[in-house]
């Protein structure tokens, strides 16, 4: 049996949840969500917890069990307590601002990057060398803080460039004489 999937999902009084056959909607202080989850998997609430269920032992069945219980008790945290992902800058001259709602960096470019936050996502510069992504969708604030440090990731050599606030990049050494 699936150890992350037979685990129980509790839910908090401020949060209701909704449950159709392979559709699962959650609204709660910081927004709703819905998500598509596999047909054959059996989702049931009681008494204030959500259980998930596989029909049988195959492969596929025991990959979708842990799964649909991952994405809806990340549904629940995210619409309770939201999620955010750090990013820094790091470089001569590079630094980001928010202009509005949009994020608007200077990468070491003729021009300034703008990145408009996709519905459901908000950004903070609490320095101009720190962005912080914020949302209440984890898969949405993980795709948009990587999209952001794909306009320029780290580079090995000095280390500049966008990375996770926990991230470790691996130096290179330069040229020697």
């Amino acid at each position: 049996m699936s150890r992350i999937g037979r685990k129980p999902i509790a839910v908090p009084e401020s949060v209701t949840v909704e449950l159709a056959p392979g559709r699962v909607a959650v609204k709660g202080p910081k927004g709703e969500l819905e998500q598509d989850f596999a047909a054959e998997m059996t989702v049931a609430q009681d008494d204030g917890a959500i259980t998930v269920a596989r029909p049988t032992d195959r492969g596929e069945h025991r990959a979708l069990h842990g799964l649909t219980r991952s994405l809806i008790a990340n549904m629940v945290e995210g619409v309770v307590d939201g999620f955010e992902k750090r990013l820094e800058i790091q470089g001569v001259g590079y630094r980001a601002a928010l202009k509005g709602k949009t994020l608007e960096m200077a990468l070491g470019y003729s021009h300034p990057v703008a990145i408009e936050p996709p519905e459901g996502i908000e950004f903070e510069v609490p320095q101009p060398t720190e962005v912080v992504v914020r949302g209440t969708d984890k898969q949405l604030v993980g795709q948009v803080a990587a999209d952001i440090r794909k306009r320029r990731p780290p580079e090995p050599y000095k280390g500049k460039g966008i990375r996770y606030r926990d991230e470790h990049v691996v130096r290179k050494v330069g040229k020697r004489a």
